[in-house]
């Protein structure tokens, strides 16, 4: 029986939490996202359990806030918690390595049923075991009665492998596995990351259980959320993408929600913020490097003229010295004559 404490309880509505992202959501974006603000809890990249029971060096790879010590264990330095995830098909395996990272001082663990990529699901993780309802109960069950009973448990799923047929019953089968609430990405894995997002289905979902649903997919924009919370009856979101196309949404969607004003960050904070990054991560190679700074700055012409033409000079850039060489030429350029509204469509998705 969970003794603890919800983080969604004495809070303000919306919550919102920041979705992992395999290869992009690690420790150091984790870091400057949550000191921007408007964000309530954060969970790891997922940490795929195979066949062993992992050593600490690995969780802390995976969530380094686990190394701080006392309260700030487990949290961003802007004291945000950090939540541990999970992936994995075997029970026994699963629950031994949540019970240790709980035991490191995780704030909650979360568990993955939801990665819709060929390998995971290849290897009989993610969302392919949306297939068989009792195996996801019988995973969760195990990490449940494993993990201390003042620590959360939560699990992240689709709405079915191929289909929405088993929706409600792998709802069902995570509630009664006993986790504290559950988190609904609101498409199919067939359905990958296309829009729309079916956010009626997690009202559906909802309505049927009795823990918190978050809901999660396709929320870009402080209208959106506003959507999601509407058509989901849920004003507890997850973002991920979203989140790293404007890193103030948080801000944004909690501004407008409450009626109250709010200046939005602009693209020259954006940059701030990029080159904050590109100093966290130096330690990379030069492809390493600039695929992760392209990476951002292509998530960032989503919403900004300036940035996707500063995008455009610097994308096709492998070498570390040329690549900010350029992104600096390119700033000065754009800075120098303000684009207008007509020249979005050369720029907009452009692909790298």
């Amino acid at each position: 029986m969970f003794s603890g404490t919800l983080p969604f309880q004495n809070s303000q509505s919306p919550y919102i939490a920041l979705a992992p992202m395999e290869g992009l959501m690690d420790g150091h974006f984790r870091e400057l996202l949550t000191a921007v603000g408007g964000i309530d809890h954060c969970v790891t990249e997922f940490i795929r359990i195979t066949k062993q029971v992992y050593p600490q060096r690995v969780f802390k790879r995976f969530s380094p806030e686990l190394a701080y010590r006392g309260e700030q264990c487990g949290k961003t330095r802007a004291g945000t918690p950090v939540h541990v995830q999970l992936l994995g098909s075997d029970p026994q395996l699963m629950a031994e390595n949540a019970a240790k990272v709980a035991a490191m001082g995780a704030p909650a663990i979360d568990l993955n049923f939801g990665c819709p990529a060929k390998t995971v699901n290849k290897s009989q993780g993610g969302a392919v075991l949306l297939q068989w309802p009792q195996l996801i109960h019988d995973i969760t069950a195990a990490v449940r009665q494993a993990v201390p009973s003042h620590i959360p448990v939560s699990a992240k799923m689709r709405l079915g492998f191929k289909d929405k047929s088993l929706a409600l019953e792998n709802a069902d089968a995570l509630a009664s596995a006993g986790i504290q609430w559950l988190t609904v990405h609101a498409r199919t894995k067939t359905e990958g990351y296309k829009p729309p997002a079916y956010w009626e289905w997690i009202s559906r979902i909802k309505d049927r259980l009795t823990i918190p649903v978050l809901a999660n997919g396709e929320i870009w924009t402080a209208d959106n959320a506003q959507q999601c919370m509407q058509q989901s009856g849920s004003d507890i979101l997850m973002i991920g993408r979203g989140l790293v196309a404007t890193p103030d949404l948080g801000l944004r969607i909690k501004a407008q929600h409450a009626g109250s004003d709010y200046q939005p960050q602009g693209w020259q904070q954006h940059l701030q913020l990029f080159r904050q990054l590109a100093d966290d991560i130096q330690h990379l190679n030069d492809k390493q490097l600039t695929d992760r700074l392209k990476q951002w700055l292509h998530y960032f012409t989503m919403q900004s003229l300036e940035i996707s033409a500063v995008f455009q000079q610097v994308k096709r850039e492998r070498d570390k010295e040329q690549f900010f060489a350029k992104l600096d030429q390119a700033i000065i350029e754009v800075g120098k004559s303000p684009l207008r509204r007509e020249d979005f469509k050369q720029y907009q998705h452009s692909g790298f």
